[in-house]
């Protein structure tokens, strides 16, 4: 390379230098706004998630929205750093989001679906809950589903829309539940004395609501069976308590009514063998 030519190269770059700078400089400084507003983003999502006075629910949707909101301003001052006009940028962005919403009406209606569920609260996180065929505990509500956990630990994933279209049955929001605990015992055992047994059973555990009246443990025949005379073990208690006690009383119940001589049938048929007529009077005439 001869020395005009470096010459040339160095005029070349310094007549350029300014430009060049400026350059890094909004490339460090788009770093940096990147950098801060995904900083800022995550700090503004574990604050909130960290504020206990909020329902759990709240936390989650809120910290998720800050931080994604954040991070979008980040993203769209550093297109201003590069001379991109904004408000032009955001018409056109408007304008693709309307074609994109069309495009994606269903999962704008999941995102629509979990801002109704965030408003009206059918449930929380921690709330047990089935909506169609799908049940499970509520972990989190994000803006397009919810993510529900299975008795067995299993996870699934439900667009919102889906559980906002259908019977939310939440099994956590009362704090007291009713249950019923059918049995049958045979017709020749007397209704009053099984009646008697299993109301002791009943109020023998404290799990048992007592109070007020129309709560109160009560044991009443429902039917008379084809082969036993049906009775309902019927009672409150607390939602934490239901399937512990409703396992502990079955049992219990049981060894009641065994222990007292109370039988509890088995189904039975009874048949009757009919001899040919036609039979018996042709052995008559031979």
């Amino acid at each position: 390379m001869t020395e005009h030519q470096i010459a040339d190269y160095i005029k070349v770059a310094q007549e350029n230098m300014p430009m060049f700078i400026s350059w890094g400089l909004r490339l460090i400084s788009a770093a940096a706004i990147i950098i801060a507003g995904r900083v800022i983003g995550n700090w503004a999502h574990n604050r909130v998630a960290a504020i206990n006075r909020l329902d759990a629910t709240l936390r989650v949707f809120l910290g998720g929205f800050l931080k994604y909101t954040i991070q979008a301003i980040a993203i769209i001052t550093v297109l201003g750093q590069f001379g991109v006009q904004t408000a032009s940028l955001l018409a056109v962005l408007g304008a693709a989001g309307l074609a994109i919403g069309l495009a994606m009406q269903g999962t704008l209606s999941n995102v629509a679906a979990g801002m109704m569920i965030l408003i009206l609260r059918p449930f929380n996180i921690g709330d047990y809950i089935t909506s169609g065929s799908i049940g499970g505990t509520v972990k989190a509500l994000g803006l397009f589903g919810t993510e529900l956990a299975t008795p067995d630990n299993v996870y699934i994933f439900v667009p919102n829309g889906k559980i906002w279209d259908g019977d939310i049955w939440n099994y956590s929001r009362n704090g007291e539940r009713r249950q019923d605990i059918n049995f049958g015992i045979s017709y020749d055992d007397n209704i009053g004395r099984a009646r008697e047994i299993v109301l002791g059973v009943l109020n023998a555990d404290e799990r048992v609501k007592q109070a007020p009246d129309d709560r109160k443990p009560q044991v009443m025949a429902s039917n008379m069976g084809d082969f036993s005379i049906d009775l309902i073990a019927r009672f409150w208690c607390s939602k934490d308590d239901y399937w512990n006690l409703k396992w502990d009383l079955t049992k219990a119940i049981k060894e009641a009514l065994d222990a007292n001589g109370i039988t509890i049938p088995f189904p039975t048929r009874t048949l009757h063998m009919v001899e040919d007529g036609n039979k018996e009077k042709k052995q008559a005439a031979a």
